[in-house]
């Protein structure tokens, strides 16, 4: 399909060479905007079809039955001289970024809550119109005072505030001592009390939602083989909040177990867990039931460090439904290379985009983009564009219940997209390129030496 979505789109810039790519050609009058010119990806499919939004409201609409309906057409048409359209990206691990760590409260909230918004305005321009800010093992106190600030803020649809959150990812610390990773060993929890537990650590008030609005807690990691974890799944899914199975040392039945409780996602897949034996699969095996029995959706870290290319297409093969690209950045993403102090005294050496616990050997989490992670992706498995994209839209918009309104190019979803460049490298490589980003149908970011 790769080759298809590259056909058409060179058809697209041969057939619209006479205008400026990005260009209006008709004056604005209703809000009903029709992006055309574009190859516009929806889950695994491509194809030559334009997009429609109203920028009163921030979403899709159908197109046929606008103008069929009632006899109304768009006031603004843009052609995107050939370039993809697919929804926004949304990361579900993003622990931070720009110098800037959602675990460290230190400052005070009002530096916090400035930090905050300053990384929404930055990551954006990324590709990432929304993301789980992540908070990794913690004392209580650090959630307690993290987690107000990061429940879900699309509500408010302002785009010029940058990506939303979708909820937090409270990533511990009821997760395995001999998987912890570069986790503070002396913050872990073991939930011996189960939901209580729980509900003391995180706070009860993050953990309910309240006016209407979800809990500010969208996806919980935990080792179901640790305390009284399993028995907590159900409640903690039913509140609404999806539970991750990660850090974990659970053999294959346990995690099993930690499926028919209500878990239905895997953090960051090989990572801090158990490795794959042939009689003893671990949470790998969970990719491998049959149709009959509830599979998991999968994160992978695909920014070449993390994991082998040939384990990340092991993976996708094995459930191509599932695989959920993520970044696992964090704070130190857009910072030069050097050593810099973490959270709980620890320090992180930073080279290029591998990150290193100093004294150790361990990997502390990334500095790739998603659309990083994306092309290696795309590179590494030989799968098409549209493909490859949906494992950073439809399918982590499915893993949290949000399908219809985020992370596909439905009727009554919101208008964030991400327009895509291309081109192929000289080693032959495939290499997408961030355009532009809307956010609630307005344009957010357009790439600086973009025609106008």
């Amino acid at each position: 399909m790769s080759t298809n979505v590259f056909a058409q789109a060179d058809t697209y810039v041969a057939a619209r060479c006479i205008m400026s790519p990005g260009k209006l050609l008709e004056t604005a009058r209703s809000g009903i905007v029709r992006l055309t010119g574009c190859v516009s990806v929806n889950g695994a499919e491509a194809g030559s079809k334009d997009v429609l939004f109203d920028r009163s409201t921030g979403k899709i609409i159908n197109g046929q039955h606008l103008f069929y309906g009632n006899g109304v057409t768009a006031d603004e048409v843009i052609d995107l001289g050939g370039r993809i359209v697919c929804p926004g990206f949304i990361d579900v691990q993003f622990n931070g970024a720009f110098n800037f760590d959602f675990s460290d409260p230190s400052r005070g909230p009002d530096a916090y809550s400035a930090q905050l918004r300053d990384l929404n305005t930055k990551i954006i321009k990324t590709g990432v119109t929304s993301y789980l800010p992540t908070v990794t093992s913690q004392k209580k106190e650090v959630y307690h005072k993290t987690l107000p600030f990061l429940g879900p803020s699309g509500w408010q649809r302002h785009p010029s505030e940058g990506a939303e959150s979708l909820g937090a990812h409270c990533e511990g610390p009821f997760i395995s001592p001999g998987k912890n990773g570069i986790h503070n060993l002396d913050v872990l929890r073991t939930g011996l009390d189960g939901y209580p537990d729980l509900e003391d650590c995180y706070g009860s008030s993050n953990l309910r939602g309240a006016k209407g609005r979800p809990p500010r807690v969208k996806m919980v990691t935990a080792a179901p083989e640790v305390g009284s974890i399993l028995k907590a799944i159900p409640e903690i899914a039913d509140r609404g909040i999806v539970v991750a199975v990660g850090h974990s040392e659970a053999t294959y039945d346990e995690a099993a177990a930690a499926l028919e409780a209500g878990s239905t996602m895997v953090t960051h897949l090989f990572n801090q867990m158990a490795p794959l034996h042939h009689r003893t699969p671990g949470i790998f095996g969970l990719l491998g039931r049959t149709n009959r029995e509830y599979r998991p959706y999968f994160g992978i870290i695909a920014d070449g460090i993390h994991l082998h290319p040939s384990v990340v297409k092991l993976a996708y093969t094995s459930h191509p439904d599932g695989l959920i690209l993520v970044t696992d950045a964090m704070s130190l993403l857009g910072l030069e290379d050097g050593t810099y102090d973490w959270t709980n005294g620890d320090r992180i050496i930073k080279r290029g985009s591998k990150l290193i616990l100093e004294g150790t050997d361990r990997i502390a989490g990334g500095t790739a983009t998603l659309l990083d992670c994306v092309n290696n992706f795309l590179n590494w498995s030989g799968v098409s564009i549209a493909e490859a994209v949906k494992t950073v839209t439809e399918t982590p918009a499915k893993m949290l219940g949000l399908e219809k309104t985020k992370g596909v190019l439905s009727p009554g979803a919101d208008a964030d997209f991400v327009v895509l460049d291309y081109k192929r490298k000289a080693d032959g490589e495939l290499a997408l390129e961030i355009y532009q980003v809307w956010k609630f149908g307005e344009l957010v970011y357009q790439q600086d030496n973009a025609a106008s």
